[in-house]
């Protein structure tokens, strides 16, 4: 009797996919127009699990107005970002799912009440997009010209809330911020570290360019990526990345440094990504307001004060924290306008004002201070973007 030969299958090559154009796989994928189809059907659901969301955030925000509590809760709100972020399981990225839930808070936020927020200007700044960041898009962003003009808007009553850039982690402290804070009664409620990365962006070609405009810190954060790349243009310092972008549209010969949105809002062409010296560059935007933020248990004090110009009075003060077992983050000077000789600190520190080690040492600091002021209590946060 003959054998059957057996007919041995061929193997796949380890980690090697099914062939898509085979009939079997043609078989177990949907047709375009059926996932299209459900597709749709998940956008209304998605739709209505957004508006009992929001019926449920109005709820709230009655009940905050009749306890006098204010709508912006950037505690909360972080808890809830946070959490979505920590669920996710793809496929979409953590980025991407922080920037949905950053608009739908915002979103339901601004149904409890309107926040009015104010900025240094014009849009798309990277001051702007701190803003956006923290806030979102609904919200009421006001542009402003200067940083005096953000504080006062707050303390007019104007804006609920003004973000300001406070350092940069290549050109140091924002000084016409630091002046604000030593004129006005406002606090920091917020910080929001945010990464820079600057483009090079204009309408012509990279070796056509003879003038690149910018602002002066972002001229001055990309010094070496300009000298060696575009050797024969001069940099020239403008208003903001936003006036530069203005002026790299009416002319193939100048570009400007600014932010990638910048670019696609004054439709420009990017020349280059990621100029920066510094691939680590970080500006630091603090939220100022009216009122102090709750305690999140993660939280920095921000002090300011002048010691008596004597031997030793700034080391007797730093001990302070040293004794007190507390971990300071920043320390600036701050020469007093029209002072000969005077200086405010700038101090930040891990913890909050109300714990019990803070107070021991802002009450110690108090003793030997001509003047201390808390600026706020806010909750870390770690660098976005």
């Amino acid at each position: 009797m003959a054998k059957k030969k057996t007919q041995l299958k061929k193997r796949s090559p380890k980690g090697a996919t099914a062939n898509p154009h085979s009939p079997a796989t043609r078989k177990s994928v949907k047709p375009i127009a059926a996932l299209r189809r459900e597709l749709d059907q998940l956008d209304g659901e998605i739709l209505d699990a957004l508006n009992r969301r929001a019926k449920i955030a109005q709820m709230i925000g009655n009940a905050k107005q009749k306890e006098t509590q204010p709508v912006y809760d950037p505690k909360r709100e972080a808890e809830v970002i946070q959490r979505v972020v920590q669920k996710n399981g793809g496929p979409l990225n953590d980025q991407s799912i922080r920037a949905i839930f950053r608009e739908v808070v915002s979103g339901s936020r601004a149904v409890q009440a309107p926040t009015r927020v104010a900025y240094l200007g014009p849009e798309f700044t990277f001051s702007h997009l701190a803003a956006l960041e923290r806030f979102g898009e609904s919200t009421e962003l006001v542009p402003v010209a200067t940083i005096g003009t953000v504080f006062e808007q707050v303390e007019q009553g104007q804006a609920e809330f003004g973000v300001v850039p406070m350092e940069n982690s290549t050109d140091g402290r924002v000084t016409d911020t630091l002046d604000c804070f030593s004129r006005s009664s406002l606090r920091v409620c917020g910080e929001l570290p945010l990464r820079i990365h600057h483009c090079l962006m204009g309408i012509g070609q990279q070796n056509e360019l003879e003038i690149v405009h910018s602002k002066p810190q972002a001229l001055s954060q990309c010094r070496n990526w300009l000298a060696k790349h575009v050797p024969s243009a001069v940099g020239r310092a403008v208003g903001s990345t936003a006036e530069a972008a203005i002026s790299a549209r009416a002319n193939r010969r100048i570009a400007a440094v600014g932010s990638e949105r910048a670019a696609v809002h004054y439709g420009l062409k990017i020349l280059a990504h990621n100029i920066e010296d510094n691939p680590h560059n970080i500006t630091r935007f603090a939220v100022v307001g009216v009122a102090p933020a709750d305690r999140t248990g993660t939280d920095k004090t921000a002090l300011m004060f002048e010691i008596p110009h004597q031997p030793g009075a700034l080391a007797d003060t730093m001990n302070v924290f040293k004794r007190n077992k507390l971990n300071m983050t920043w320390i600036e000077s701050f020469p007093i306008p029209e002072s000969r000789g005077r200086y405010l600190f700038f101090v930040e520190f891990v913890g909050h004002q109300k714990e019990l080690r803070s107070r021991k040492a802002i009450a110690s600091i108090e003793k030997r201070s001509v003047r201390l002021e808390i600026l706020g209590s806010y909750a870390q946060v770690e660098p976005i973007g």
